[in-house]
């Protein structure tokens, strides 16, 4: 605190007058119209993202073919550096892509050519995540399990879509919750793109003036509590569809399955059986 009080910033408790005033609230600039972006464009990407790397996991899962060759390239994507990778893609990509439209509340007139690069450097960040536990998870079940769903007749997609996909859909949430929290995260980065929206807009225009008492260092700050809300809140909502979509046969405890012996007479351990004289 006194660190920015000594540089000439506003005080990070402005961050409270800052959440007090409507003004920053509503509006087509307001912090409610940069959640709903925010959201969306979450949505947006962990459903492209969904769409490449469920029926991929799946069959790399079901087959066990490709995993070591899809294992490195997860992880090279994960080594990618996302601001790096966004900026190389915006001066690539965006001047080939020629439309001028926008969506009314989520997507400027002309940012289109800026918030494919950014959808796609995100969609490369959370498709590993979902392939890796999508194929682990099917890869996880019991052989015999499979076994005995095709000696029931079923065809190799019934045993996918029946058998596999359901008891591998805990682990997939999974992915799919750590896919979207990190989107969450890195979709502030997604602002240095231009006129891309989001809670990132409020960071980057922020660091334009940071002693401005509403549009700098006291909006960025806001920004960040609301991203760690945000997230804080989709992993609780992904945590609960986690819990059920797990299989209540998949939830139980795993009980004894030792064999019970007989419980043993209560008679001395060296006496003799009584015999049928001496009970006369």
């Amino acid at each position: 605190m006194n660190l920015a009080l000594d540089n000439g910033l506003p005080s990070p408790g402005r961050v409270l007058v800052w959440f007090d005033d409507p003004l920053n609230w509503w509006g087509p600039g307001g912090l409610i119209a940069d959640v709903r972006q925010h959201i969306v464009y979450t949505l947006i990407v962990i459903t492209v993202a969904a769409m490449i790397a469920l029926p991929v996991g799946l069959v790399i899962g079901h087959t066990s073919r490709g995993t070591l060759l899809v294992a490195g390239v997860a992880n090279v994507l994960r080594a990618v550096p996302a601001l790096g990778l966004l900026i190389l893609l915006v001066v690539v990509l965006s001047p080939h892509i020629h439309v001028q439209g926008g969506v009314p509340g989520i997507l400027a007139p002309g940012s289109v050519p800026y918030f494919i690069p950014a959808a796609l450097v995100l969609i490369l960040i959370a498709v590993p995540q979902i392939l890796t536990s999508t194929y682990a998870g099917i890869q996880a079940l019991d052989p015999a399990v499979r076994d005995a769903a095709r000696g029931c007749g079923m065809t190799p997609l019934q045993v996918v879509l029946k058998v596999e996909l359901p008891a591998a859909a805990p682990l997939i949430i999974s992915g799919i919750r750590s896919a979207t929290l990190q989107v969450i995260a890195t979709l502030a980065v997604a602002a240095y793109a231009p006129l891309v929206g989001g809670l990132g807009r409020l960071i980057v225009d922020g660091q334009q003036d940071l002693a401005d008492p509403r549009y700098g260092y006291p909006a960025m700050l806001a920004a960040g509590i609301t991203v760690a809300v945000l997230a804080v809140a989709t992993d609780a909502l992904l945590a609960l569809a986690q819990r059920k979509a797990t299989s209540p046969g998949l939830a139980l405890a795993p009980t004894d399955t030792r064999p019970h012996t007989r419980s043993r007479s209560h008679r001395g351990p060296g006496r003799i059986p009584a015999t049928s004289k001496e009970l006369t």
